[in-house]
């Protein structure tokens, strides 16, 4: 199932697909990030800000 990104509730088990894009509300994150939610393995919204948190925490 596609996502609106736009406009869709976003919840942390909201599923990233291959249809996902960079929007304007995930543009503040950096690019290793960025490459990282692209990456093959599928993951959640809730992966993701995990994942922002733990690399925010080891700077």
């Amino acid at each position: 199932m596609k996502v609106d990104w736009h406009g869709a509730e976003l919840t942390r088990a909201t599923v990233i697909d291959r249809h996902y894009r960079h929007t304007q509300n995930v543009r503040r994150f950096d690019r290793d990030l960025k490459a990282w939610i692209r990456s093959e393995i599928p993951k959640t919204l809730g992966d993701v800000m995990d994942e922002r948190q733990r690399r925010q925490r080891a700077r």
